[in-house]
């Protein structure tokens, strides 16, 4: 599966005052990734979002907003918002600003 390249760009200007951002192709999409984790990805025209498990049912209870069961389990912590969830900037904006701050509370990665 690939990823929407005009969702990509949305995200990289989004993101353009954050350092240490990085990409990777993963899960056949985009992830970016933050201090070693994955905070929000692409898959197809989908935002994959990690919220966090204490954000998880109240990212839930939001319009446009699923269970992310890639791997045909839910997966908690993370939710796929489908694009009238982040069609206007700030939308994008409040769930990439909302992923990276949760994964800012993580602790470092191991090299």
């Amino acid at each position: 599966m690939s990823y929407d390249e005009g969702l990509a760009k949305r995200v990289r200007e989004a993101l353009l005052d954050h350092r240490d951002i990085s990409e990777k192709k993963m899960f056949g999409g985009l992830a970016f990734m933050a201090r070693g984790y994955m905070f929000v990805g692409i898959l197809g025209n989908v935002l994959m979002a990690r919220v966090g498990p204490d954000c998880y049912e109240d990212s839930l209870a939001k319009p446009h907003v699923r269970v992310m069961d890639f791997t045909g389990r839910p997966m908690k912590g993370y939710v796929f918002v489908d694009p009238p969830g982040f069609e206007r900037g700030s939308d994008l904006s409040a769930w990439i600003a909302r992923c990276h701050h949760f994964v800012q509370s993580l602790p470092p990665k191991k090299p």
